[in-house]
């Protein structure tokens, strides 16, 4: 069978439901903040490159569980702006993990029929980072079933002003009306243009905080903090998520009754 093949066939396949959830309970757009890499290789007396390339496996389980499951968008918080403040040593690791992986995982992303897209700014990324997430997004633009976003060098607050700017230059040059811009209008300027919002934002290692992360999109998110280290986030932690997410009413400002 051919690559193609394996791919069609792959689309066809049911996706698994979990035991008593039905599938109009299920999230359409999962966001995940991973934490805990550092804690968790500390825990262990390890480096903390250690833990980070621990959370890169831990990673690979959660997108093949999420396409396996259905779930249309799973969106991973791997590099914010604000790391570019930790030790260069750390930062130039976390890099050159991305360089040494993302050759391999493409074949694991492409048999698993998962589109891959970068958001956040390209400027600070080195140019054999961009050479291998462009790569990646180029191999798999053809895929149908799971969409994977990897949040790159990025801060929701620069993405929020990124927007207006942009819309203030369509404005001025006359080519929109202010009058134009409304709430779909802006989310289109996003970088995140032509996903659903998230449904649910899970966070890992306890934190209870969103770190400047999709603040626009994750405005009725159903939020779920796991005590779990990312590296320990399996998929029975994902599944358990997903089992919170299905028991919360969810209201968008309405009552119950309405």
């Amino acid at each position: 069978m051919d690559d193609q093949q394996g791919m069609n066939s792959s689309t066809d396949k049911q996706p698994v439901q979990i035991e008593g959830i039905p599938p109009e309970r299920m999230p359409r757009h999962v966001a995940v903040i991973m934490d805990g890499n550092g804690r968790w290789a500390a825990e262990r007396d390890k480096p903390r490159f250690e833990g980070h390339r621990a959370g890169v496996e831990s990673a690979r389980g959660i997108v093949e569980h999420a396409g396996r499951l259905g779930i249309e968008a799973l969106t991973l918080y791997s590099f914010s702006q604000e790391n570019w403040k930790r030790p260069a040593s750390e930062v130039n690791a976390l890099m050159q993990l991305l360089v040494d992986v993302l050759p391999t995982e493409r074949h694991t992303l492409l048999e698993n029929n998962v589109r891959f897209r970068v958001i956040g700014s390209r400027d600070e990324l080195a140019d054999d980072v961009l050479r291998e997430l462009d790569s990646t997004c180029q191999e798999t633009a053809h895929c149908t079933g799971l969409q994977l976003n990897v949040a790159l060098n990025y801060g929701s607050r620069q993405e929020i002003v990124d927007a207006a700017r942009r819309l203030a230059a369509k404005v001025s040059s006359g080519e929109m009306s202010a009058d134009d811009i409304d709430e779909t209008c802006f989310s289109d300027h996003l970088w995140t243009a032509g996903l659903p919002d998230p449904d649910l934002l899970i966070r890992t290692a306890g934190e209870h905080r969103v770190s400047n992360y999709l603040l626009w999109q994750i405005s009725y998110a159903e939020i779920h903090v796991s005590d779990l280290f990312w590296p320990d986030f399996d998929t029975d932690a994902l599944e358990g998520a997903i089992r919170d997410f299905a028991s919360r009413k969810r209201r968008f400002g309405s009552l119950d009754n309405q």
